[in-house]
């Protein structure tokens, strides 16, 4: 690979630092219109929606904490990388997918224990959880405090419908 000729090299230097020029002309034109409407207010305060600032918050973070105090901003740096550490925090907070206790059994899970229990009396729960594994389900069908006994009748596995759980092995 050869070197650039230096008639291209000089008019690539000429046309980026035509798009620099540019480029600090505009910021200097909004950092003058962003004074003005600062000096409008005169110390009124602007309510953002959640929307806003989130935009700004994420504006911000990109400039970065040094620029941001050389810039005149409508409200403070630390404002706004506060926004930003909470939209942060807010985006990895799971509260809303989750539950109380342990995940309830799929519907037509548990309405097939109950079919195989009423359709096999003489089952018990370990076999119908043989049964289940065998189809590739990995349920526990334990009763509340009967982990360890053997039932007489897979019947009581209807009765016990509300006490199904998933993932027990």
């Amino acid at each position: 690979m050869g070197s650039v000729p230096p008639l291209l090299s000089f008019l690539l230097m000429m046309v980026s630092g035509w798009v620099h020029r540019h480029q600090l002309i505009v910021i200097e034109s909004l950092q003058a219109e962003n004074q003005l409407f600062k000096d409008r207010l005169r110390g009124r305060r602007i309510r953002f929606t959640d929307a806003e600032r989130a935009l700004l918050a994420r504006k911000a973070r990109a400039v970065g904490r040094k620029a941001l105090l050389e810039l005149d901003t409508i409200v403070s740096p630390d404002t706004l990388l506060r926004w930003h550490r909470r939209l942060v925090a807010q985006k990895w907070n799971f509260f809303e997918r989750r539950g109380v206790g342990r995940p309830g059994i799929m519907r037509h899970l548990s309405e097939l224990i109950v079919r195989m229990a009423q359709d096999n009396r003489g089952w018990g729960y370990t076999r119908i959880q043989g049964a289940l594994a065998n189809l590739s389900h990995k349920v526990g069908v334990f009763p509340a405090g009967a982990k360890y006994c053997r039932w007489s009748s897979a019947t009581r596995i209807a009765e016990a419908k509300g006490a199904l759980l998933v993932g027990a092995s």
